[in-house]
Parts: C-alpha cells; structure tokens; sequence
C-alpha cells in the first residue's frame, strides 16, 4: 500500500490538536509522522506543536515555496511544510491539521488523502470554548452555531463517503482509540505498515 495523508480537520475546539498530542505514540508505531505547522500567531497561545511565526516570515517562506500546502483562515495564515512531499515519496504516512475550507484543494493535489473530519457534540464544544478561554461569549456562539452545520454536514460527508467522522464527544481515550480503528480500516496500521 502506498503512503498516505490523512487529513484531520474540524472546528476549533473539536480537540484535534489534543487528539493528534494523545495519538502520538500511538502513531510512531504504525508508523504516522505528525507534521508540525507553521501559523502565524504565538504556538504558546493555541495548545499545539507549531511553529508561530510573524507575518512577513510566513509570506518570505511561501514566496520560497517553503509550503506544500497553505491557507488563511480566522483571521492567521497555516503553512504545511514542504517535507511532507519528501516522506510520502518515501512512503511515509502523513497526518496533518488541515482546514476543512481547503479540504477541495487539498484533495486536488493528494487525490489518495485520508479525510478524517472530527466532530463534537455541541454541548461539550461550548464547555471546552469556555474552558480555554480565547473567544468572546459571542465568538463562542458564532462558533456553537457552525458546529451544528458542520455537524450535519458531517453526517453527509460521512454517508457520501467524502470523510470518516470521528466523535470527539467522550474520553479522549475512547478518539485515541477510535482514530487508530479508523485508520487500520483504511490500511493504515502497524500491521499494514510502510511500502
């Protein structure tokens, strides 16, 4: 089998950046190399490996065409390294946080990409919001309300077979283990291993 991406995406606060951190043993061993993004705001403030950096360095490393892939969303640019090119020529599988906005064009230039679309129930969505403490009362709603849209278009996505769904509404144990069955179904495994 050759190399995927698997494309992880889903609103903010679905607890992707703590499913991939809790994931992360468990990936070395299949083995799935975690790409580390490049964002430009503080890594400090968004509870992920980035690598933040200011604006003019983030447009200096895509006029070098640092990125393989890039977007603009909630107001930051998001640049996946050019490296990954390299591993999956390799025949290195590759997870990354990517965008559900640029999902279209992602598939575009990595056809095989794994889409794994992490969703969350409402009620904890809010809870985790106010918890971390970044947005506004009203960001936070504005955010609750695309989370039902996304939610239902979840279940589309998932009937049509454009994305796997992954629930993010328990433990954080239970979408560790539910993402390692999702890409074992997929071939991805330590079992299916590299080619």
């Amino acid at each position: 089998m050759q190399a995927r991406l698997i494309y992880l995406m889903g609103p903010s606060g679905a607890g992707k950046d703590s499913v991939i951190d809790a994931a992360r043993g468990r990936l070395a061993t299949i083995p799935v190399d975690v790409v580390r993004r490049v964002i430009t705001r503080s890594a400090e403030s968004i509870g992920e490996q980035a690598l933040g950096v200011s604006d003019e360095r983030f447009a200096a490393m895509q006029h070098a065409g640092d990125f393989a892939m890039n977007w603009r969303a909630n107001g930051h640019d998001y640049g996946i390294p050019e490296d990954i090119n390299l591993w999956l020529a390799q025949g290195r599988h590759v997870l990354i946080n990517g965008s559900r906005d640029y999902l279209p064009e992602a598939q575009r230039r990595y056809p095989d990409l794994l889409p794994v679309l992490v969703s969350v129930s409402s009620d904890v969505l809010r809870q985790r919001l106010l918890l971390r403490g970044r947005e506004s009362l009203e960001e936070i709603e504005r955010r609750l309300q695309r989370n039902e849209r996304l939610r239902t278009e979840a279940q589309q996505w998932q009937g049509r077979g454009a994305a796997q769904v992954l629930d993010n509404s328990g433990t954080l144990e239970q979408a560790v283990a539910d993402l390692m069955a999702l890409l074992s179904r997929h071939g991805i495994s330590a079992a299916g291993g590299r080619t």
